[in-house]
C-alpha cells in the first residue's frame, strides 16, 4: 500500500498517514467472534446489508464490487483486486471514472476472537476525515451486527470521528 509520513493518532481512531498524493488510514477492531464470522460478514452478500449496504462482493480477484447506498445515492461499482479467504479481501471505494481509493480488510485470529484492520487510502485534495468518519460508523454497525443487533449508521459516531480526524488532518 505504500509508505508515507505518519500524522499520528487518537484514542479509538486509526492511525492516518500522509503521502504523496493520498492520506491513509488504518483501522483496528477487536471482535469477541471468531474470525470465521468476521469474514462471513465482509463478504456474504446477505450480511452486507445489516451493516454497509446491499451488494455483492465477488469471491475471485477480478470479479465485481458492488454496492449500493440508496439513501445517500452512492454506488460503488469497482473490482476485487485482492481475494484470500478467510483473511484478505480487497477492493476500490469508487465508481467508474472515480479516482482509486483502496479498502483492505484483514482478518486474523486474536485469542478467542478476531482482529480486524481496515487500510483505507484517500486522493489528495478529498475529504479523508468525512472518510475515515464513515468507515467509524460502519464499523460500529459491523459490530452491532456481529451481536446480532444491527443499528442504523450513527450519526453522532460520524459527527465526532470527523472532527477529530479532521483536527489530526491539520
Amino acid at each position: 500500500m505504500g509508505e508515507g509520513q505518519d500524522i499520528g493518532t487518537e484514542p479509538d481512531l486509526g492511525v492516518l498517514t500522509r503521502g504523496d498524493g493520498f492520506v491513509q488510514a488504518k483501522l483496528t477492531r477487536l471482535f469477541d467472534h471468531p474470525p470465521a464470522k468476521v469474514w462471513a460478514a465482509l463478504t456474504d452478500a446477505s450480511q452486507l446489508p445489516l451493516w454497509l449496504a446491499p451488494g455483492e462482493i465477488a469471491p475471485e480477484v477480478g470479479g465485481p464490487a458492488r454496492l449500493d447506498f440508496v439513501d445517500s445515492g452512492i454506488v460503488i461499482d469497482s473490482k476485487v483486486t485482492a481475494y484470500e479467504p478467510p483473511r484478505l479481501v480487497e477492493y476500490s471505494w469508487s465508481g467508474p471514472g472515480e479516482p482509486e481509493r483502496p479498502l483492505r480488510w484483514e482478518v486474523a485470529a486474536e485469542g478467542d476472537g478476531a482482529r480486524l484492520t481496515l487500510t483505507l487510502r484517500s486522493p489528495a485534495g478529498e475529504d479523508a476525515a468525512r472518510s475515515c468518519a464513515g468507515w467509524e460508523a460502519h464499523l460500529e454497525m459491523l459490530a452491532a451486527a456481529l451481536e446480532g443487533v444491527p443499528i442504523k449508521f450513527p450519526f453522532e459516531r460520524f459527527k465526532t470521528t470527523r472532527e477529530a480526524y479532521k483536527a489530526m488532518l491539520v
